[in-house]
């Protein structure tokens, strides 16, 4: 029996090692940092007590690191729990080897992706690491490739989130770049393929580790992050957040969460008559009609500063969660270009992936115009949302609150591509374009032989408005559904929601489509 004693000894020496990481100096460096170590970010990030570590003794095989050792092979892996939720994890170990990746360090990953998806649950990677370990060569680049395939082919069968909490540079960023959804710490969290020093060498440019790849550039420019916070803690506190909204896998409907404060759904939302002004001229901020529209008037908006012309994100209608797309007027007009069609189609085919119902609020003046557009790739960029929506299964309701015009008005979920219920207001204005411009087309002749042609050119708008763009035309003709009082939103929603709750559509049987990329 003291035989077996030792033994027990022996094993618990050996797990407090693999805990203690590259030791007490090196933690202490990577607090000096104002980072925190890749077991302290796992406490913050799951429920107490509920992390079950995977693999803790996995070890290289054996080459020469200058006979240092690699404990925990740089890498924690594991299972957890979020809100009662499984969750699956792994946290790089910046104090082993600066979190960089070898054989065995992708091997634990892989291990804890696979059985991932085989329990269907979600995958959290909390990436903190300088790259591939360059001592072992060729294996390191293998082992970036096995956790990419994994990345790539479950895709859309369990959510995936990375979380980039230190240096996430060159083929590293790729499994992020896959992942679901991307979350950045401000000032001390970076992606890039090429460091400064490479581009300085390579271009003659000078930049520094933040200005090139940091949360500020991910969060605004690019469109690679979706969430930002100041903290590590805020970062970890937003990923549990979203994880209430989201299911396990594909097979599960999205969690219902009955609201805080309970409100009537008889009860009528006034303030929406003060947000969105009639004249289809003015601006506002589509975030304050979403947010009295949600439970607790609460939206996890994703990607707030990108591509600020659509706004996304996610919330609740009576209890059920649901995703929101929704033109942003106070933006370019609420105006679609290259960068909100990208941002629009990437979530909405996320959503669909995973069963959440989606919900579209339009307010559109049509694609923007340009050469920079039209040579960038508007049209190709433009047709992802007509696949998107089109491809899209899940309940699909659009609220027309305002302007619906051109081929926009057709992309934003329409019926003609499988919208299941179209809603407008009564100031809605559904045309081929606006009253403004379709006038001085349609009425050219008329206005330059007038007498006084900019009376008769508003005379002609007025005209075209009360003809043609109104709501009746299209509700005449079946492509929307209903013209509600704007104070009823809430509930024509909720009760969409309800009669669409057990909706079943195939699309035809294929490989897969070939989305417009």
């Amino acid at each position: 029996m003291s035989d077996m004693f030792d033994r027990i000894d022996e094993m618990e020496r050996k797990k407090e090692k693999v805990k203690l990481g590259g030791g007490e100096d090196r933690i202490d460096a990577q607090h000096d940092r104002g980072k925190l170590t890749a077991r302290e970010r796992i406490d913050l990030l799951v429920d107490e007590g509920s992390f079950v570590e995977l693999n803790p003794f996995i070890e290289n095989r054996g080459m020469d690191y200058g006979k240092a050792e690699a404990p925990g092979e740089g890498v924690v892996t594991g299972y957890a729990k979020v809100y009662g939720k499984l969750i699956f994890l792994f946290a790089q170990d910046f104090t082993v080897y600066g979190g960089a990746l070898g054989e065995m360090h992708a091997l634990k990953i892989a291990k804890m992706m696979d059985l991932a998806a085989e329990n269907g649950a979600p995958i959290i990677g909390l990436n903190d690491s300088g790259g591939a370990r360059i001592q072992e060569g060729v294996l390191s680049l293998d082992g970036y490739g096995h956790v990419f395939y994994r990345n790539s082919i479950y895709s859309g069968v369990v959510p995936q989130i990375s979380v980039i909490m230190g240096p996430c540079a060159g083929g590293a960023v790729y499994s992020p770049a896959i992942t679901d959804f991307v979350f950045m710490v401000e000032k001390t969290s970076q992606m890039f393929i090429t460091g400064p020093k490479v581009i300085e060498s390579v271009t003659g440019a000078k930049i520094n580790s933040e200005d090139l790849g940091g949360a500020k550039v991910h969060s605004s420019k690019s469109g690679n992050a979706h969430f930002t916070a100041s903290t590590e803690e805020e970062v970890l506190q937003d990923v549990r957040r979203l994880i209430q909204y989201l299911p396990s896998n594909h097979q599960e409907k999205a969690p219902a969460q009955p609201p805080k404060q309970a409100v009537d759904l008889e009860e009528r939302v006034e303030e929406l008559l003060d947000i969105v002004p009639v004249d289809s001229t003015k601006v506002y901020d589509v975030r304050k009609v979403i947010k009295l529209l949600l439970d607790d008037e609460y939206f996890m908006e994703v990607q707030p500063g990108f591509a600020k012309n659509i706004v996304v994100g996610f919330g609740r209608i009576n209890g059920e969660t649901v995703g929101i797309v929704a033109n942003n007027p106070k933006m370019m007009a609420g105006g679609l270009d290259i960068d909100s069609s990208d941002k629009c189609s990437r979530f909405i085919r996320f959503c669909d992936c995973f069963n959440i119902p989606l919900i579209t609020f339009e307010d559109v003046s049509g694609f923007i115009p340009g050469v920079q557009q039209e040579h960038g790739g508007i049209i190709r960029h433009g047709a992802k949302i007509l696949y998107a929506y089109s491809e899209a299964t899940v309940p699909k309701i659009t609220v027309i609150l305002r302007k619906a015009f051109g081929g926009a008005y057709v992309a934003l979920n329409s019926k003609a591509i499988g919208a299941d219920m179209v809603f407008a207001w009564p100031n809605a204005e559904i045309a081929v374009m606006g009253p403004e411009g379709a006038a001085n087309i349609i009425f050219a002749k008329e206005i330059k032989e007038s007498p006084d042609p900019e009376k008769t050119r508003q005379d002609k708008i007025q005209e075209y408005r009360e003809r043609f763009a109104n709501p009746y035309i299209a509700a005449g003709n079946g492509m929307v559904d209903d013209v509600i009082d704007p104070r009823d939103t809430r509930k024509s929603l909720a009760s969409a929601l309800e009669m669409l709750q057990n909706k079943k559509k195939q699309n035809p049987q294929k490989k897969h489509g070939n989305i417009p990329l």
